[in-house]
């Protein structure tokens, strides 16, 4: 009897799973295993947002192994060592994986790749399987990478997206293979109390209530922070339980203004996957240095991170973040511009809070949207400052988002709630509420000098 690995990492599915359907192929049993990796530990990105929903994934995935007749294989280990452990006790072949783009996840592949060679087991690494289209699947001449979105996203467009994978039928798993307990989310500490829940099940859910409703108002309505008329996928896609080649698929299937908008998101997630591809020190090294000096400061910094600014936009964004793990990307654009370009702060201590809180942090997408707000990234306008309160009077004009998240407020109205330092007397008060922590334009001409744009 022939036997395979498939080797879980971000792609937790069963729908549309090059790694999960080559494997099954290609051998007459195959071991659905997710190694419990040592490694992610150390680099504190298993935070307890991540964590908890990750045991949901993996609690829905066992599921539907099970309902074919298989079941997923758990193990606690260095991810390497976890593998060759498997290998040797089933004789397996083969090891299917999902290629990355993080410099951990290519290290990781290149452990694999050695380690399994030694057993005389081949990998077998498979391209968009995390995105919709591989990164590197298009270049432009005489370069590695698109450092540029709208230039890529004609590529892709042209490029098309492979086509989509059947859940399999059956899943037969080698006898005698033993397994770690699944993770339990209650036992996560430190999880924020409105974290959705994990797995593919859910995901597909929210995916198909997305595309039969709230996607057809996804053009007008994708900047509304009240009106939260974003599609809440991205923990889904980050953690594999949705495959982006399938809802672009489904998306356009469905057709639309709204969808065109969507499917334009998803090729901004692989636009920054193919960027970390071709520079994976930008996770944490500017990708365009500005010659920044950044401020430093412990007071402002936290009052950031509490949404205790006197802002009440991004109090309002940063308090979501603590309640949801989850942020809506208006509030997120919002948030990293005040501490990167009013606060002057790197931008690099706003990427960890965020790694530490976001449910679908990964080093692609958090840290490279961050670059290209602070300015030191893709942005071709890196000198731009999002004012919060024209941000609020644009995008939750009758204050409902930020009396949502600022209790504090609630007896204000309308616009007035964006400026609550313009009450005076007994108005003022009424409201236990901060005082802005830096002015506005002070902190603008602030920045200009910096930069050397004033």
């Amino acid at each position: 009897m022939t036997v395979s690995v498939a080797l879980f990492t971000s792609d937790l599915r069963l729908h549309d799973n090059p790694v999960l359907h080559a494997a099954v192929r290609g051998a007459d049993a195959v071991v659905p295993l997710f190694v419990r990796d040592d490694g992610i530990h150390r680099t504190g990105f298993d935070a307890p947002n991540r964590r908890a929903f990750l045991a949901g994934c993996l609690a829905d995935l066992d599921a539907g192994l099970r309902r074919r007749g298989g079941r997923l294989v758990v193990r606690e280990a260095d991810v390497v060592a976890g593998v060759c452990a498997v290998v040797a006790e089933t004789g397996a072949e083969s090891v299917h994986v999902a290629a990355g783009v993080s410099g951990y996840a290519v290290r990781r592949e290149e452990r694999l790749r050695a380690a399994l060679a030694e057993a005389g087991c081949t990998l077998h690494v498979h391209d968009a399987v995390v995105t919709a289209l591989a990164p590197g699947r298009v270049v432009p001449a005489g370069r590695d990478h698109f450092a540029v979105f709208t230039p890529y996203f004609r590529r892709w467009e042209a490029a098309g997206v492979r086509g989509t994978l059947a859940a399999p039928r059956t899943v037969r798993v080698p006898d005698g293979v033993e397994s770690a307990p699944l993770p339990e989310r209650t036992g996560t500490a430190g999880v924020s109390p409105g974290l959705a829940e994990g797995g593919e099940t859910a995901g597909r859910t929210l995916l198909t209530s997305w595309l039969h409703g709230p996607m057809d108002g996804y053009v007008t309505g994708h900047d509304d922070l009240a009106g939260d008329a974003t599609s809440r996928l991205s923990p889904y896609l980050h953690f594999g339980c949705l495959s982006a080649a399938e809802a672009v698929h489904r998306a356009r299937k469905k057709g639309g203004a709204g969808a065109d908008a969507f499917v334009r998101q998803l090729a901004w997630r692989d636009f920054h996957h193919q960027v970390l591809a071709a520079r994976p020190d930008a996770s944490w090294a500017d990708y365009r240095p500005r010659g920044d000096r950044w401020r430093s400061d412990a007071g402002e910094i936290e009052a950031w991170r509490a949404g205790l600014t006197g802002y009440p936009l991004v109090d309002a964004a940063m308090r979501q973040l603590t309640h949801e793990g989850w942020m809506h990307n208006r509030g997120r654009m919002l948030v990293a511009s005040f501490l990167t370009k009013t606060l002057y702060v790197d931008w690099r201590v706003g990427a960890r809070h965020f790694l530490d809180l976001l449910v679908d942090g990964d080093m692609a997408n958090n840290q490279l949207n961050w670059q290209w707000v602070a300015g030191t990234g893709t942005d071709t306008r890196p000198n731009r400052v999002l004012n919060p309160v024209i941000q609020g009077k644009r995008f939750d004009p009758h204050g409902a988002y930020v009396r949502r998240w600022v209790p504090e407020l609630a007896g204000l109205d309308g616009a007035a709630v964006h400026e609550p330092w313009k009450l005076t007397g007994r108005a003022r008060a009424r409201f236990d509420y901060p005082e802005p922590v830096v002015d506005l334009g002070e902190a603008r001409a602030r920045f200009e000098r910096a930069r050397g744009t004033g």
